[in-house]
């Protein structure tokens, strides 16, 4: 295959990433706020369940002592 075949072949290849990547960027959300894509929390016994877990992956990692002062 001769060069300009190969460039040719590469430009389709990428002309056709670039359209694929402006699609998904059209379908996009336009939420800038996380709060308006995922909505109000109804339950606050699991809301405040996920703020558990939360705390105790964040201080999953630290040491024992460390832990215990902090809490």
């Amino acid at each position: 295959m001769s060069n300009e075949n190969n460039f040719e072949k590469r430009l389709s290849t990428l002309e056709q990433i670039v359209a694929d990547i402006q699609r998904k960027i059209a379908g996009c959300s336009t939420y800038n706020n996380w709060l308006e894509k995922v909505g109000c929390i109804s339950d606050e016994e699991a809301f405040l369940q996920a703020l558990e877990y939360g705390k105790y992956f964040r201080y999953s990692d630290r040491p024992t002592d460390e832990i215990n002062e902090q809490l």
